[in-house]
């Protein structure tokens, strides 16, 4: 899905990721080319640092949005990593929420950080 994702970006906002940290080499941001504001980060983390039950590594991406109540009820929808948590959401990227809802969740990032 993050194939998808940076597609997506870089043909609706012609964003292109950032990798900034050396130390995690797979994480990546997206800023607005206006006003160089994020509007999402890209990574992979163990699950249980996201307190997720299993194995292995989930990517997500988290997002700004003005919904983090109501969005955070929503399955595969998290408390924002690392991040602002009342501005703020983590979205899994396993497939638990569609890409196009992804995708809308991007489109309102995006102009809540213009």
């Amino acid at each position: 899905m993050k194939d998808d994702i940076v597609k997506f970006v870089a043909k609706k906002y012609g964003a292109k990721p950032e990798y900034l940290w050396k130390k995690y080499p797979t994480f990546f941001v997206f800023r607005n080319n206006g006003n160089q504001k994020w509007f999402a980060l890209v990574a992979e983390l163990p699950r249980k640092t996201l307190k997720l039950s299993g194995d292995g590594a989930v990517d997500f991406i988290n997002l700004k949005t003005d919904n983090v109540d109501l969005l955070r009820g929503v399955n595969g929808i998290l408390p924002a990593y690392h991040m602002n948590k009342q501005k703020w959401i983590t979205v899994l990227l396993d497939g638990t929420i569609p890409l196009k809802n992804v995708q809308k969740l991007i489109e309102m990032s995006f102009d809540l950080v213009g």
